[in-house]
């Protein structure tokens, strides 16, 4: 009998990505009944083979109020992800946020179509 390989593997990324979005999904402007993914707020997710994350993310205004607890929530979403190691949250405003970033979901939830 062989024995089991008992160290820790990396996730499988694309699963680990989709489980990602699914906790960013939980997320939403204060303002404004749409997640931040389906507004178009995050511009990159990498999942590194180690189970460390980057997101590259902006908010709908550089003046926004939850400018400091969006992001925060966001990290501590994915943080929460069993396997997990570490997580980088990066906000920008390059380029700036439109409309037209919108999923179709959230412009017609929004009464934009």
């Amino acid at each position: 009998m062989s024995e089991e390989n008992q160290t820790a593997q990396p996730a499988n990324i694309p699963d680990l990505r989709d489980k990602v979005i699914q906790a960013i999904k939980l997320v939403y402007d204060p303002e404004i009944p749409v997640d931040v993914y389906e507004l178009g707020l995050i511009y990159e997710i990498s999942v590194f083979p180690v189970n460390n994350v980057y997101v590259l993310m902006t908010l709908t205004s550089p003046n926004c109020p939850s400018a400091e607890s969006i992001p925060a929530e966001v990290k501590d979403r994915i943080q929460q992800i069993q396997g997990i190691n570490d997580v980088e949250v990066e906000l920008t405003f390059d380029p700036p946020y439109s409309q037209d970033m919108m999923s179709e979901a959230a412009k017609l939830e929004l009464g934009f179509m």
